[in-house]
């Protein structure tokens, strides 16, 4: 397998810029993943990664070797597309099995790897079956395995389970994974569910406006986000922005919601008393909001709360989501369902301010 680097890779579309001097590495056998919005440039990403679209300026390169001029078909990659681009009048032997034969492979070789991918995906009883007759997920796995049975250096997924049902695109995750554990492949998977990027990437790369916000594992960057957009992009719900500002009374720090205060924890002190006096934007996740007179949730802090309206509850079984009101402040909670609440009623909730972020307003970078 191989490491991707690009280097001030840059793409212009005419006037308009897609992506911006993207600089990021992709390690050997790692599952890398492009997040971000529709427009934010990942899918042109990928594709100059392919050889499909023209570098404007900046290098790409595969394994150490600079591609910039390197046709497609010499790039030893493998790309699966959204649309799953399989030929409707050939079988599912014959699909898997065709890139092999453009290379005039020898037809025991071609046998012997389109019925091991076969296998491996569980299409060894579909093999003679043509697209028209298969489901969409049967469908989507013939297209990885047309890119398994090259065996490339790298592998290219370009939204492939976007056209899938929310079960099916489930399962799919989970092979796809399973996959790339038993082929030990460099995996470059470009998506805008940030749920997919989440639990299937070991790296993440976050793109907004064709420019990379921040990289790194799920988790890190789920806990320690960089700015409101990471913030906000990964996270399900989102996280509550809340505008505010910051306080210091008797040598403690609060945040000031107009209609109530938070104290800060003690440690955020050195990153916030230039801010002392100054608007700022609070945010905190709706996992980190408790109902303080339930007694199967026990916030770390019980001294931060405030009384707050409910608008909307949404229940999800294992959870409910509730849409809160304080004043001019309209937030998201996420409760444990045997909460009685109901809508129009108060609730009691309190604050984990050992999660929260603080922003700063003009740069909407993150403060603490």
């Amino acid at each position: 397998m191989a490491n991707i680097l690009l280097k001030n890779f840059t793409k212009h579309f005419g006037d308009s810029i897609a992506v911006n001097n993207l600089n990021i590495e992709i390690k050997d056998k790692e599952f890398a993943v492009l997040v971000g919005p529709s427009g934010c440039g990942k899918s042109t990403t990928l594709r100059a990664i392919a050889g499909l679209e023209e570098v404007t300026s900046g290098e790409i390169f595969i394994d150490n070797k600079l591609v910039n001029n390197v046709h497609p078909k010499d790039r030893d990659i493998a790309m699966v597309f959204q649309s799953y681009a399989l030929y409707p009048h050939m079988d599912v032997y014959d699909n898997m099995s065709f890139g092999l034969k453009l290379r005039k492979r020898p037809s025991e070789e071609i046998k012997k790897r389109t019925t091991e991918s076969a296998c491996l995906l569980g299409l060894e009883n579909y093999l003679k079956r043509k697209p028209g007759q298969l489901s969409g997920g049967q469908r989507q796995r013939v297209a990885v395995g047309r890119a398994i049975v090259r065996k490339p250096k790298v592998f290219l997924f370009d939204e492939p389970l976007s056209n899938l049902d929310a079960k099916l695109r489930v399962i799919m995750r989970t092979e796809i994974i399973k996959l790339h554990r038993r082929l030990s492949a460099t995996i470059i998977y470009v998506t805008h569910d940030q749920v997919e990027a989440m639990t299937m990437a070991s790296r993440i790369f976050i793109m907004n406006e064709g420019e990379l916000q921040q990289s790194g594992p799920p988790l890190e960057i789920y806990h320690k986000p960089k700015n409101m957009f990471v913030a906000g992009f990964i996270g399900s719900p989102a996280m509550n922005f809340l505008k505010a500002k910051i306080e210091k009374d008797n040598n403690y720090y609060f945040i000031d919601l107009e209609n109530f205060r938070l104290k800060l924890p003690n440690s955020f002190n050195s990153k916030i008393e230039k801010y002392n006096d100054k608007n700022v934007i609070f945010g905190i996740r709706p996992e980190d909001i408790y109902d303080k007179n339930y007694p199967y949730e026990i916030s770390p802090d019980q001294s931060n709360t405030t009384k707050v309206q409910v608008d909307v509850i949404e229940p999800l079984g294992a959870e409910i989501i509730i849409y809160l009101n304080k004043g001019k402040h309209s937030f998201t909670g996420k409760f444990d369902p045997r909460s009685c609440i109901q809508v129009g009623n108060y609730m009691e909730i309190s604050f984990d301010m050992e999660k929260i972020h603080i922003f700063d307003p003009d740069t909407t970078d993150v403060i603490v």
